[in-house]
């Protein structure tokens, strides 16, 4: 249950009864109000802009039809008080019976109390990580990865219907670049000295056992063929082989698509697909023959000072027209992407979330001026871009070079630090700004460790629930048990503050579904530990705060049902940041 859509409801219904706002309903703009946490917890518990808002159009005060709008709510039950501040604010503040009864909503839907039908099974493709399958996964990966699956994940809780896909890049110079950097690595396997890797080929020893894989596939009998013929053979196998170890790193850093498409697809059967893209967007009126002026700085592969086929993608909103087909009539790498992106609305994929690294920030208008000329206004898409992660080992940045072989793998660094500390933190920043991952920070044991922290939360959460039934045997603390003591409790101002923090989780769920961002839930969870942990302390000193009294079986009963509350709420977050939630910690 998300209280704040909730009394969004409450609020617009009691509107009504305003003589005012009723006459003129239907001119006024309704969506302008956020009903939302105040930013002082110390204002209330919730905070309304409607005065502000719809006051100019009914040309009122805002604070006159502040009081209005405090005398339409307050026959509501739910409502302790009303408070007008400053020009016009709305402050509420919430009964203790309305927080007792969220707090039983929140038992009984336990790690489903976030869950909702936000997204009405809308179907929608989320594309990440994608890299060129070179080589293993770097860690300048790991940020993509993470921050896809988790939206991914979050999105499905918000009841939308996803997809998680990856795109492979197997089609292109890259793939030939691999595959003689393989052929090398196989006469290698051959016994022959190849000396120094060749400039422009890769030189990582990943290579090795790709090599050694066609000797014993093939032996000699591809060495002496000229390369038109082996080439395809290698480029297969070479795929094949970078593929397998891009699963097994996602897999370790639990990321596992859904949906693996090749780009090799859109050129199979002569590109029909390609070439049905292209004439989608003709007939539309997108496509002509022109020149492009040279772009200022450095000039792009697609390129060309003659006549091309062009995308009037200037007309959907792209700084430039952009090239579809050279003049010798190859494809250029832009139309894979034209058909690609019609291929997943054509899949009947009407949302979609592109996640790309920092150095992609040019694919934005481009990716969006397909989207309008291919879809018009029936498809929504998404862009967002991971910037850069800076490694940091005592203080010093980790250098690294896939050209080169000499990177840190995403692999490594999970086998160092554990999965769990790798996805969390590659969510604790939004992905629009820079990251640094500090190996010591990771790994230490603090409330500057953020995963630690959160994990410890839940931890100690279990340990309540065992310390209690260690307290009193024989304890009942199934669900109904648990709801009928909260129900008849007299909880302490600190403890609702607490059921206030939880009861957020709705609402954090969805806004980080709508706003594409999953960082606002690593956030939350932090912010959700962070209360956790200090009431746990403040019970040190106020006995009337701790879990167990252990003189009083169902107070002990009904603060039970808050720390499993919050227990769940843990579990239910760090699961979709793809996380564990350990049953102790030591």
């Amino acid at each position: 249950m998300n209280l704040f859509t909730d009394f969004e409801q409450r609020l617009n219904e009691r509107l009504l009864t305003i003589a005012a706002i009723a006459e003129k309903r239907d001119a006024l703009d309704f969506s302008r109000l956020v009903v939302e946490p105040p930013r002082d917890p110390s204002h209330g518990d919730i905070a309304v802009n409607a005065a502000l808002v719809l006051a100019k159009p009914l040309g009122k005060k805002p604070r006159d039809l502040a009081g209005e709008i405090v005398a339409a709510l307050e026959s509501d039950a739910d409502i302790a008080e009303l408070s007008i501040a400053g020009p016009g604010f709305i402050n509420i503040r919430l009964s203790d019976a309305f927080w007792k009864r969220m707090l039983v909503a929140a038992l009984r839907e336990a790690e489903d109390f976030g869950r909702s039908a936000t997204g009405g099974k809308r179907k929608i493709n989320v594309e990440y990580v994608s890299a060129n399958p070179t080589g293993p996964m770097h860690v300048g990966h790991c940020r993509g990865a993470v921050v896809g699956d988790t939206l991914a994940n979050i999105l499905d809780y918000a009841g939308f219907d996803v997809t998680k896909e990856y795109y492979i890049n197997d089609a292109g110079a890259q793939i030939d670049v691999l595959a003689r950097s393989v052929f090398l690595r196989y006469r290698e396997a051959l016994g022959e000295d190849i000396g120094t890797i060749p400039e422009g080929l890769y030189p990582g020893d990943y290579l090795v056992p790709v090599g050694e894989a066609l000797k014993d596939e093939f032996g000699p009998s591809l060495h002496n063929l000229p390369e038109d013929e082996w080439m395809p053979i290698v480029k297969d196998r070479a795929i094949d082989a970078m593929m397998a170890m891009i699963r097994e790193d996602l897999a370790a850093l639990n990321v596992r698509h859904e949906v693996f498409y090749s780009e090799r697809r859109l050129h199979d059967d002569d590109a029909s697909l390609i070439r049905t893209a292209i004439n989608d967007l003709t007939f539309k009126g997108h496509v002509y023959k022109g020149t492009l002026p040279p772009p200022k700085g450095q000039l792009p592969e697609d390129w060309e000072d003659r006549e091309q086929t062009l995308f009037r993608s200037t007309e959907v909103g792209d700084d430039i027209d952009r090239p579809l087909i050279k003049s010798d009539g190859n494809y250029t790498y832009f139309a894979a992407d034209v058909a690609y992106f019609k291929d997943k609305y054509d899949r009947g994929f009407h949302e979609m979330v592109y996640i790309l690294g920092a150095d992609h920030g040019g694919y934005v208008k481009r990716l969006e001026a397909v989207a309008k000329a291919v879809a018009g206004n029936d498809a929504k898409l998404s862009v967002l871009l991971c910037q850069l992660v800076k490694l940091l080992r005592n203080g010093e940045e980790v250098k690294m070079s896939k050209r080169s072989g000499n990177f840190v793998t995403l692999r490594e660094v999970v086998d160092e630090v554990g999965r769990d500390s790798v996805r969390f933190m590659m969510l604790y920043r939004k992905s629009s700004e820079p990251l640094d991952f500090d190996f010591a920070k990771v790994t230490e044991q603090s409330k500057d460790n953020p995963v630690f922290y959160v994990q410890y939360a839940h931890a100690r959460s279990m340990s309540v629930m065992r310390q209690a039934q260690e307290a009193f045997p024989g304890l009942d603390i199934s669900q109904k048990s648990l709801e009928k003591a909260v129900l008849d409790a007299d909880f302490e101002p600190e403890e609702l503050k607490l059921v206030a923090k939880l009861s957020e989780y709705p609402r954090v769920v969805e806004s980080a579904a709508l706003m594409r961002e999953p960082h606002r839930l690593a956030f939350y969870l932090y912010d959700l530990a962070s209360n956790f942990h200090s009431h746990w302390n403040k019970g040190k000193e106020k006995t009337e705060l701790r879990f167990i009294n252990e003189g009083d079986r169902q107070s002990t009963l009904a603060k039970l049902g808050l720390v499993s509350s919050v227990a769940a709420v843990l579990r239910s977050g760090l699961a979709l940041t793809g996380t564990d939630a350990p049953q102790e910690m030591r």
